[in-house]
Parts: C-alpha cells; structure tokens; sequence
C-alpha cells in the first residue's frame, strides 16, 4: 500500500460484526446462537473492532477471522465463487475462496496478482470520486473496471474483472478533510486528468477508509480478449509496432485457451490468383513458409479452396495427420504435417464478398482446435476485417503516393503554395462560398534545362523491330511451306508469297508503318490458319508449337531483340535518373529551386531558381551561378555513370549531353489541365521554342549534328554567358572533370530561332578502384579503346 491516495485505509471488521451484534439480540434462537459464537470468537481481539494499519495483522488472525467470515465466505459456494477480502484499488487478496485459492495455485509459486493496467492517477481520482459520492453528497459517475490476470497452469493468461461489495465500508473524514462545494466539483469535472490539481482540491491521505471490502471476480477472458483483439487491430499505431504479433498471439492463446497457438495471416491477390506473404515484424503463414507468394490452387487442396474462397467459410482441420494420410500426402496437408502442425483453423477474410485473405490459427496438439471451437472466431471476424479493409486503404494511399512521386508530383520547393492555395479552397468551402482552385505561378525565375541523350536511339530501336519481324516471320514462312509440302493446296503457296514480300519490305529498312501492317497481317490471316493446321498433322502441330514458343505474352509478337533494347533504354535511364535525383538533394541544400526530371530516350531535366520559389530564403544572383556550376558537374558525372556500365548493357549505345543557358527571368504557371508548370506568356515560350529544338541543330557551315558523343554542348546566345561558362569549364578542368579539347561553334538558323553559339567541351572519364577514388583518366576515344578491348 505504497501508492499515494485521499484515504488511509484502516482494516476494520466493526461494521460487518455490527451485523451480528444485530442478531445476538432480535434474531431467531439459531441465529442468535450463531451470533454469539461469533461475537465470542472475536471478543479476545478488540483491534477486530477498533482497526490496525498492518496488513500482516490479517496473517495473525487468520483462525479467529475464518470463524467471523464464515457465512461471507460460504463453504457450499467456494468452489463455484471466485472472491477474497481485500481493499479497494490494492494488490491484496486474502482469505480467497477454495475456487480463487486454486486459481493463484496454478498460476506458481513466484506469481503476486496485480491490478490490470491503471493509467496514472486513476486510483487516486477513483477514491476521490468515492469520497466525492458517499461523504459529500454529490452524484458523479467515474467508475471504470478493474482486472486482474492469472496465468492457468499451461501458462495461458486468463482475465477476471472485479466487482466490490463495499457493504463493510465506512468513509471518515481527517482533520485534512476539505470543504467541497460545487464548483470545486465542477472544476474538478473540467480537469479530469489533472492529477496535481485534483490532489490540491482534495489532499492525500484527508480520509480514513475503515473496514474492507470483498473482491467479487469473474472469468471475463474471452470477453477480454475480443475487446484486446479489437484495440490492437484497430489502432493504427498499434499495427505498425515491433510489438503487434506477439502481442496478438498472446491475446489469441488467452482467448481459445491454448499455450501452443500460433495465429499467422495472407493477403489474396484476386487478379493474380495467388496468395501473398504480409509484411511486418512478426508476421508469418503456415501456407506460404518461407516463400512470398503462391498459387492458390497450388497452396490449398480443392476441398479447401472450395470451403475458403467460394463458400467464404471457416475450414477446420481438428486431426492434421489423419487428414494428412487419407488425402495420400496431399501437398496442403504435408505442408501442414511438416511444420509438427496437428491442427487448424483457415478462416477467409472477407469484406462484401470479397476475400481480402486469410486468417490461419494453428496449434501443435490434435483436437485442440476443432469445428466447435472455430466458432468462437464469429466474434473477432468482423473486428480482423475491419483492420484489413483500413490497412488496403491505408496502403493504397501509400501506393497512390510512391506512383505520385515516380511518375507527377508537386515538389516540395513549391508545395507550401500549393497548401496556401489548398487552405483558401477550405475557408471558402466552409463559408459557402464557391470553391475553386487557383492558378499558381511564381515571377521571376531562371531557367536551366539539361539532357542526356542516348544517340541513334531510334535507329537502334528500329534495328531490334526488324531483326524480330524477320525471325518472326521466317518461322512462319518455314510451317506455309511445310503445310504446302503436305497438302498441296494452293491457299499455303500465296500465304507463303504473301510472307517473303514482307520479309523484302523491311529487310533494307523499316517503313514507318510496317511494324503494325505485319501486326495485324499475322494476327488476321496467319493465326487461324495455324490453329487450323494444328489438328492436321503432328509434325505440323510440334512446328507451329516451336514457334509460337517464341511468342511473347505481353506484347503477342517476337520480342527477343527489342526486349535487348528496351532493357538497355530502361537501365541507362534508371542509372542516370538515380544519380540525378540523389545529387539535387545536396543542390536543394544549397538554395531551394524547382526541379522536375523525365526520361524518354535518355533524361532531361528543369530547374527554375529564384526568390518569388523560396519563399523564406533571400535570393542572391550567387545562387543561380552555383546552380550553373553543380550542373556542370552533374552533367559530367552522368556521363561518367553511363560509362561505368555500358559494358554490361544488352545493346551498346552512346550518349550525347547538353545543357542551354537561358540568360533571362521568365514566368511559370501551374497548368491545371496538365497537371505541371509550364513558361507563362508569348514571350517567354522562345525559351520552350529552342529546348524542343536544339537538340537536332548543326554546326554553322559544316552541316555536323551539334551534339557529340564524349563532349558536352552549352548552348547560349550573349557574350557574358560565353564568359561566364568558359570560366567554369576551367575551373571544372583543374578537378578532373574535362579535357583540354573545348571549341565554340555557330548554330544554323532554327526555324523562329537564330543567334546561337556552344562551347563542346571534352568530358574527362574517370575509372574508379573499389573504394571509389579515381585511379586513371581518359577522353572519349581512350575510354572506347579501353571498353572495347
């Protein structure tokens, strides 16, 4: 009784004696008799009467005490009743009925029964509460239930909430005791956690409780364990902790009373038909293992499958190994039979006829779970499903958001307009005004834009299509004259004509409109004859089925060599995209910009700087030239990333950078309608003119494409810019980032466009030792020596 309260607690059996003294006098002569045996047994032991502190005192009367409490403690009820003598909101049983008395037997030699979970203050609050009800008169109401647990002897934790009879109780006022009046209570009713200031209106210790109260319990573990199951499924913050399974298992074993349970979970993928691991500390499933995901009609046998995901009902296994060798070792049971599991329950979690997943609960013994006790899961089904419905939604928000980032998004130099815009669109919504979501620009801005692009791109793509229409069609050339030689029918003749002209079409060259000609040419005409010819002949059939093997799914047509390609475009992009977007995090550091990349063949990307963007930063003209400068080295080290894995690449391209220094502010507006920012206003769109076009552009007199491969173009029209970027390329050069090749060349004429010039700087590259320090250096035509020898 360490724990600070308003009462002192006397123990004290003068009111429940008083009783007796009762029926000493006006009972009947046998409960007179019995009175007074009472009455005779506690009359050597006046501290009965006048009360002791020392809980050890009950000890020491425990003879005498079983005599007074003999009809509290009935000996025809004590094996039915679970109850004791206690005090309220104390960790102390005594005199326990024989039920009570087992029940702490079972639960060891080592375990103390402690009250359940109290939150601070709640004890201290609830004795106020007493006092504020029995002493002073007032009718307040802040009961809340107490529990205590005991483990049973398997070590399963069973909960008993505890009612008092507070019958023997009486509540005496100290020389502390305080004068309450109703607005005391109201102030108290207004600061129901306020612990301190509880304590001030009513002080520890002010009131002596005398007497005892007896401890009524009740087993309420399933109860318990539905309202645990509902909290930690429910809560959010519960679900995402390290400590969510274990927490659930225990809760499981409490509520079907088994030490060995285990409870496991899977998602169901319906596209897919596949069952799919769910992640989290913790997690596992007994019809997966180890593996991530699997087939249902291969997880499960057919009599399961049938129960769990058609009839969306329970499937109970009481006898794993009886199952498990009538079925002849059927997969679903050995599964089960390996892992020492001798019985189950599946349960589908389904939401409006939709199976979300699974629910697996398992146990390690036969018979302990069965076909009655699955019903017991009738009460947490519908809580488990609401936690999954919520964990989807939660996770497709999640999916929502990573698709929002990789693909369109508003970044984060910018979103602080965004929400002022989104608040306006609140307050007006709120005072009944029409909404609407204003256009978003910012004033003032210097652009810079950038590439690297993969050179003869579409000439490599081109190559890939035409060497698998050609395979394609030389397999289906190859079963025409098959089927000719075998039938003789003229129809197979002109269909193999019709094939070779295809073949001659594209040989040279691919026409623009060939690939979709042969497309639907194969899939009208070719296609049914083939399955026609299938069920004439075999070895017609084994030849049709040697090429269609060639066939990909996703695309229906040969897709060997564009698949090279395809893979080549999707990993040089990847490589340079990573590089850039991890680079512009130290660059956001420097001074927030606006900043959005994409890839097509290659990675281009814009940046726009200035004060009107970073709205709690001053803006310097320092900070674009800083800007100009890491995109320099970005620029090289693209290249140099590019490099470092094109020898590993399916197909080997070439790249080709450049940057275009635009040397004045221009406006940005958030399109609504595209969902991106986009130059405001006729003049400024000069600048979105020249990006579309410059990468085509020639050299001035001598007709060569401006970008090369192992050089860098910066792309400019006034003289300072020309300075300015020739001062850095020196500066770059003494870090290693360029050679001492560098020329400044005119540009032709772009239709609305003219006047430009660019600086081609040699790119410097580097081979790196493991650690990452470069250990030699080479221009362009060095690296190719290197990588192609």
């Amino acid at each position: 009784m360490d724990q600070e309260l308003p009462v002192k607690f006397l123990i004290s059996f003068d009111k429940f004696l008083r009783f007796y003294d009762q029926l000493a006098e006006n009972g009947t002569p046998d409960q007179r008799a019995k009175a007074n045996r009472i009455l005779e047994a506690q009359a050597p032991y006046p501290e009965l009467r006048e009360g002791f502190e020392e809980v050890e005192k009950l000890e020491t009367h425990k003879e005498v005490l079983d005599i007074i409490l003999q009809d509290a403690f009935s000996e025809v009820l004590s094996r039915n009743e679970i109850k004791a003598l206690s005090l309220p909101y104390v960790d102390m049983l005594f005199h326990p009925s024989a039920r009570l008395r087992r029940i702490i037997e079972n639960a060891g030699d080592d375990f103390n029964p402690i009250l359940m979970r109290r939150s601070d203050g709640q004890d201290y609050i609830m004795a106020s509460t007493v006092i504020l009800n029995h002493h002073y008169g007032f009718k307040l109401d802040f009961s809340r239930p107490y529990f205590f647990e005991f483990p049973d002897a398997n070590g399963v934790m069973h909960h008993y909430r505890i009612l008092y009879n507070a019958d023997f109780m009486e509540i005496i006022p100290n020389a502390e005791a305080p004068e309450i009046t109703q607005d005391d209570v109201d102030e108290l009713l207004s600061h129901p956690e306020d612990l301190d200031f509880w304590k001030s209106k009513i002080p520890p210790g002010s009131f002596t409780i005398k007497g005892f109260v007896i401890a009524n319990m009740f087993d309420v573990t399933a109860e318990y364990a539905i309202s645990a199951i509902k909290s930690e499924l429910i809560a959010s913050d519960k679900r995402g902790s390290d400590s969510f399974m274990s927490e659930l298992q225990s809760t499981f074993r409490s509520f079907f009373r088994l030490k060995d349970l285990r409870v496991g979970f899977i998602t169901y993928n319906r596209k897919d038909g596949q069952f799919e691991k769910v992640y989290g500390k913790g997690m596992e499933s007994f019809i997966l293992g180890d593996s991530h995901a699997c087939k249902c009609n291969e997880s499960l046998c057919s009599e399961s499958y049938e129960k769990l995901l058609n009839e969306k009902a329970y499937f109970v296994i009481p006898d794993v190994a009886r199952y498990h060798e009538n079925s002849g070792g059927e997969g679903f049971y050995q599964n089960l039979f390996d892992q020492g599991i001798r019985s189950a329950i599946f349960a589908p979690i389904a939401d409006k006829d939709e199976v979300l997943g699974l629910l697996e609960v398992v146990s390690t013994r036969t018979n302990a779970l069965n076909a009655v006790n699955a019903t017991k899961l009738d009460d947490v089904m519908p809580f488990i499903v609401s936690a999954v419905v919520r964990s989807r939604i939660e996770e497709e928000n999640l999916i929502d958001a990573i698709i929002q980032h990789e693909c369109t998004s508003v970044h984060e130099s910018v979103l602080w307009r965004f929400q002022e815009e989104a608040r306006k669109f609140i307050i007006d919504q709120l005072e009944g005004r029409e909404p609407a979501f204003r256009e978003i620009a910012f004033q003032d801005v210097h652009p810079l834009y950038g590439q690297v692009d993969i050179r003869e791109s579409s000439h490599a793509r081109n190559a890939a299509i035409q060497r698998d229409l050609m395979i394609q069609l030389s397999r289906i050339r190859a079963v025409l004259e098959l089927a000719f030689g075998k039938t003789q029918l003229p129809i197979y003749e002109e269909l193999t004509f019709r094939v070779s002209r295809h073949i001659e079409d594209i040989k040279e060259v691919l026409h623009t409109n060939s690939e979709q000609a042969i497309f639907n040419f194969v899939h009208e005409e070719i296609t049914p004859v083939l399955e026609h010819l299938k069920g004439l002949d075999s070895e017609l059939a084994a030849e049709i089925g040697s090429y269609e093997a060639g066939i990909d799914v996703g695309t229906e047509s040969y897709y060997d060599h564009r698949r090279n390609y395809d893979e080549t475009v999707m990993q040089i992009n990847k490589t340079l995209a990573s590089l850039l977007d991890k680079r512009q995090e130290d660059a956001q550091q420097m001074f927030p910009h606006y900043f959005e990349r994409y890839k097509t063949d290659g990675v281009e990307h814009n940046m726009y700087i200035g004060g009107s963007i970073a709205s709690e930063r001053e803006y310097d003209p320092l900070y674009l030239s800083n800007l100009r400068l890491w995109q320099l080295q970005v620029m090289c080290e693209m290249e140099n990333a590019y490099y470092d894995i094109k020898s590993e690449l399916p197909i080997q391209l070439d790249v080709a950078s450049l940057i275009l220094v635009y040397n004045t502010s221009l406006s940005i507006r958030f399109r609504m309608d595209e969902k991106r920012f986009d130059v405001d206003g006729t003049y400024n769109a000069r600048y979105e003119v020249i990006k579309k076009r410059i990468d085509k552009s020639r050299v001035k007199g001598t007709g060569e494409r401006l970008t090369q491969s192992g050089k860098l173009v910066i792309v400019y029209s006034q003289k300072k810019d020309e300075q300015e970027y020739l001062r850095y390329i020196r500066f770059l050069k003494s870090k290693g980032y360029f050679t001492d090749e560098m020329e400044i060349v005119e540009l032709e004429g772009l239709q609305g466009v003219s006047g430009l010039k660019a600086i081609r700087a040699g790119i410097l590259y580097r081979k790196s030792d493991p650690q990452g320090e470069a250990k030699e250096f080479y221009n362009y035509d060095q690296l190719m020596e290197e990588l192609n020898s």
